[in-house]
C-alpha cells in the first residue's frame, strides 16, 4: 500500500447511527402507490396536449389528419415522460435532487445574488454543453449537432403535427404563401426565395445536422473499447440508428418529390412514419430520457454556486482540503440518511481520505486475522 504510516494512523468514521443509538431510516415504501401516481400523471397530461391539440388547431379546422398517427405518438410521449418522471422524482436521490435543483431555478434570492448565473448556465449547460467540451471536442461537436438538429426537428414538427401551424396559399400552390399560428397570420413569404427555401427545407437542415452527429457516436460505439465494454444494444445503439434512420428517410421523401417526381415517396413516407413514432414512444423509456431530466441538473449546478458565492465551502475533516459547497454535502448526508445507509459520515472526507480510511479499516478488521 502507497501510504502504509497515513493509513495505520488513521480512523474510520463512526457510524452517526451507531452515535446517535438509532436505527437507519427504513426506507419509504415504493410499489403500487408510486405506480399509480406515476399513471395518474401520465393521464393528465395527455389530457391536457389532447385539449391544447384541439384548442389550438381551432377545433381540429386546422388539423392535417394525414399527420395522425405523429399526433397520437405526441400523446403517447407525454405519457411516458409523465409518467417515468413520477417515478424518477419518487427516488429519495432524484427527489432531494429535484427539490434543491427547481428550488434553486425558481429562487428570488439566487438571482439577487447572482442574476446572470442563471442565463449563463441554461447557455452554457443546456444549450452549448460546455462540460462536454473537457471530455472531448469530437464528442462535444458531434453532441451538438445532434442537439440542434433535434431541436429545430421538434420546434417544426410538433406544432405542424398538433395544427398550431399552418402553411396556407390563395392560389392553392403557392409561390406566396401566409404561415399562421393558432389562425393568425404570422408572416407571408414567397417559397421560390431564400426564406421560402428555408421555411420548407428546415428539416432537411435538422437532418443534415443529426446524421453526421449520430453517425459519429455510432462509429465510436463499435469501435472504441471503453464505449464496447458496458453499451447495450436497445440502450445506446438503438436510439443512434432511429435517429439516423429517420434523417435519412426524410431526406429521401424530399429527393424523391424533387428529382424523382414522387417515386417511391409512398413507401419512404411510411417508412418515415413509423421510424418517428417508435423513437416518440421510446424517448421516455430509453437513453432520450436523459433530454427531460437535464433542467433538474441545471438547477442543481446553480444551487451550489450560489453557495461558492456565499464561501459556504466545505472542508475536508481529516486532510482540510475543500470538497464541495456545504449545502450540497448536506444535501449529500440527507440523500444516504433517505436511503437507509448508516455511513453518512463518509460525505465529510475527500475522495483520497476516504481510500485512506477504507484502506485502515481493511488492515484493522480484515487482515488482522490473517496475523
Amino acid at each position: 500500500m502507497s501510504e502504509p504510516t497515513e493509513v495505520l494512523a488513521a480512523e474510520p468514521p463512526p457510524p452517526e447511527a451507531a452515535e446517535s443509538g438509532q436505527q437507519p431510516r427504513p426506507l419509504p415504501p415504493v410499489g403500487r402507490s408510486v405506480t399509480a401516481r406515476a399513471a395518474l400523471a401520465g393521464t393528465l397530461v395527455s389530457l391536457v396536449l389532447i385539449v391544447a391539440i384541439v384548442l389550438g388547431s381551432r377545433l381540429l379546422r386546422d388539423f392535417d389528419s394525414a399527420l395522425l398517427p405523429y399526433a397520437v405518438a405526441t400523446v403517447f410521449l407525454a405519457f411516458g415522460i409523465a409518467y417515468r418522471y413520477t417515478v424518477w422524482v419518487s427516488a429519495p436521490g432524484a427527489r432531494r435532487l429535484f427539490k434543491k435543483g427547481f428550488g434553486s431555478f425558481f429562487s428570488a434570492d439566487n438571482f439577487k445574488k447572482a442574476p446572470t448565473a442563471l442565463p449563463k448556465m441554461i447557455a452554457t449547460y443546456l444549450g452549448f454543453q460546455k462540460f462536454l467540451g473537457a471530455r472531448s471536442r469530437s464528442r462535444w461537436a458531434a453532441h451538438q449537432l445532434i442537439f440542434w438538429g433535434c431541436l429545430l426537428a421538434a420546434a417544426i414538427t410538433f406544432p405542424l403535427t398538433w395544427g398550431w401551424f399552418t402553411f396556407t396559399s390563395d392560389s392553392g400552390s403557392g409561390p406566396g404563401y401566409e404561415m399562421r399560428i393558432w389562425g393568425f397570420k404570422i408572416i407571408g413569404f414567397d417559397s421560390l426565395n431564400v426564406l421560402g427555401w428555408l421555411m420548407f427545407h428546415g428539416l432537411d437542415i435538422a437532418a443534415v445536422l443529426v446524421i453526421p452527429g449520430a453517425s459519429y457516436f455510432l462509429w465510436r460505439r463499435m469501435k472504441d473499447r471503453g464505449a464496447i465494454t458496458g453499451q447495450r444494444f436497445a440502450y445506446d445503439l438503438l436510439p443512434l440508428i432511429c435517429l439516423i434512420v429517420i434523417s435519412v428517410t426524410g431526406l429521401l421523401l424530399t429527393f424523391s418529390s424533387i428529382f424523382l417526381h414522387g417515386g417511391g415517396y409512398e413507401f419512404l413516407a411510411i417508412l418515415h412514419m413509423v421510424s418517428v413514432v417508435f423513437t416518440l414512444i421510446y424517448i421516455p423509456f430509453g437513453k432520450f430520457f436523459h433530454i427531460v431530466q437535464r433542467p433538474a441538473a441545471v438547477g442543481m449546478q446553480l444551487f451550489k454556486y450560489t453557495a461558492r458565492q456565499d464561501e459556504q465551502v466545505f472542508a475536508c475533516k481529516r486532510c482540510g482540503e475543500p470538497i464541495d459547497t456545504t449545502p450540497y454535502v448536506e444535501n449529500l448526508r440527507g440523500t444516504m440518511q433517505d436511503l437507509g445507509l448508516d455511513f453518512n459520515a463518509f460525505v465529510e472526507y475527500c475522495p483520497r481520505c476516504k481510500r485512506v480510511l477504507r484502506g485502515n479499516a481493511y488492515l484493522t478488521h480484515v487482515k488482522k486475522g490473517f496475523k
